[in-house]
């Protein structure tokens, strides 16, 4: 049953990769304005570029920066415990 899941998975995966259709996510202000800039040897497309990638950056900075704080507050500490043989009463 694991196996299939797991070829399941697999070919869901290739599926959805090969099936992409070319897309347009700009709107077409965005789109006539970096097109224009680059042709005209403006840095305007650069910045928007910039832009773009800096919004793409955000979210994963956020999730890493939770990540990295949380694996120091919950990580495990080697501490050596020293119990004597005897019976505990925990009441």
């Amino acid at each position: 049953m694991r196996t299939f899941k797991i070829i399941l998975v697999g070919f869901i995966l290739i599926f959805s990769a090969l099936s992409s259709l070319e897309v347009s996510a700009q709107c077409s202000m965005c789109t006539l304005n970096a097109e224009n800039s680059v042709q005209n040897g403006n840095t305007e497309g650069k910045g928007l570029n910039n832009g773009i990638l800096y919004l793409l950056a955000a979210p994963y900075l956020a999730i890493a920066g939770v990540g990295f704080l949380w694996y120091k507050k919950y990580r495990r500490k080697s501490v050596s415990m020293n119990i004597k043989d005897s019976k505990i009463n925990l009441n």
